[in-house]
């Protein structure tokens, strides 16, 4: 279903003006979108109590994937990849004596890698709820894995036992399920790898981009955050180039998965927004928003989330300076599904959240400034075909 359908369903928040679509941020808000792309996108699930959203954002977008490239409409297992992440990252923890960032975070590249690694299998046939749990709630299984892995590195003797392994597989299975190696789906028998070969996902056609001055432009480099436990590499452009790729991708139907940072003020998920405003020092928060694992979903009061605001002109130094200050952080993976227009003609970024559809008026989607994903963006991931042809030759990417 796509977005505009979905926000078709919020009474009081759609209305039709000249054969164009308009919708807004929230009930009673002045601010007037008019869609000007959006792409086919899966149901908006929740990620709980957990640090996983960099899986319900990748296979979001590889969801969409999947249906661009006529593969069909599935809703993919994120725990799946979940589990199979957290098996090699203990391994490559062990290995590394203890040093290398150990959590519930990720990174897109690795939902692409286990997809190759593993393959994928559908929501239905592992659901990484064994007891039928009605939410994900990962605070105590992080703790027992981060203990056990932590042992083994820290235990006396000079010579690892085969059984840490089992024993740490055995935890997963327990809080996880285990993963199926055959299974039955809309009557044909699959294996995870063969059903990923089924749906046309082919990890090897995706790239990563991002912007930043202390690497060299036109050239891939290993980006340097917590999440990235894999080492791998993103193709370093300039800032304006990168809103060029994101735009020339979504009015051509390729949607992106997108990492930001979510930890500004003027990121309000309540209010539908999120802006880098002028006057983000008049924004008040109330509260915290501890289901989310951060204060991003906080109730937020300004006259800056009821009607269009100016907003501060993002530059390449700007951008450097908040992540070499840790002002940006890796916080959280979305999915950028479209684009849409203010009244005063000012672009937004339609984006699916994984934080349920309960938590705000747009059905768990909200409108992200252009100021904002020039500010706040970590990292994208798309298809290669989404790039602009003159920047794919630049890049050498075949």
């Amino acid at each position: 279903m796509k977005k505009i359908a979905l926000l078709a369903l919020v009474a009081g928040m759609f209305v039709t003006a000249q054969a164009q679509d308009k919708i807004t941020n929230k009930e009673g808000s002045e601010y007037e979108f008019t869609v000007v792309a959006d792409i086919e996108a899966t149901e908006v699930q929740s990620q709980g109590r957990t640090g996983t959203c960099w899986s319900f954002s990748a296979l979001s977008f590889i969801e969409s994937e999947i249906m661009r490239l006529g593969g069909g409409k599935h809703e993919l297992s994120e725990m799946f990849i979940v589990r199979n992440t957290y098996s090699d990252k203990a391994e490559k923890y062990v290995r590394m004596h203890g040093y290398l960032n150990f959590g519930p975070g990720g990174a897109f590249h690795d939902v692409s890698e286990m997809i190759k690694a593993y393959g994928i299998v559908p929501l239905e046939v592992y659901s990484g709820k064994p007891a039928n749990e009605e939410s994900f709630n990962h605070g105590e299984m992080d703790h027992v894995l981060h203990g056990i892995v932590k042992a083994v590195v820290d235990a006396e003797q000079k010579t690892l036992t085969p059984l840490w392994k089992r024993a740490y597989e055995a935890v997963l299975d327990t809080y996880l399920g285990q993963i199926p190696a055959e299974f039955s789906y809309r009557g044909k028998e699959f294996t995870p790898k063969s059903f990923a070969k089924s749906v046309k996902f082919n990890a090897d056609d995706y790239v990563f981009i991002s912007s930043y001055t202390h690497h060299p432009f036109y050239e891939d480099f290993i980006i340097e955050v917590q999440d990235n436990w894999m080492m791998k590499s993103v193709y370093n452009v300039p800032m304006d180039e990168m809103i060029e790729v994101i735009d020339h991708a979504l009015v051509n139907d390729f949607s992106i998965a997108w990492a930001s940072d979510v930890s500004e003020k003027g990121f309000s998920f309540r209010d539908g927004l999120a802006l880098v405003p002028l006057d983000g020092a008049k924004i008040r928060k109330s509260g915290k928003d501890n289901k989310n694992f951060s204060d991003a979903g906080a109730a937020k009061e300004s006259t800056v989330f009821e009607a269009p605001c100016k907003e501060k002109e993002i530059t390449q130094e700007m951008r450097q300076l908040a992540f070499d200050n840790y002002e940006t952080t890796d916080d959280h993976g979305m999915h950028m599904t479209g684009i849409v227009k203010d009244q005063t003609g000012k672009s937004y970024y339609i984006i699916k959240n994984s934080w349920g559809t309960d938590n705000n008026d747009c059905d768990g989607y909200f409108y992200a400034s252009q100021a904002y994903v020039e500010y706040k963006t970590m990292d994208i991931m798309l298809h290669k075909d989404a790039l602009p042809k003159a920047l794919r030759k630049k890049l050498g990417i075949k």
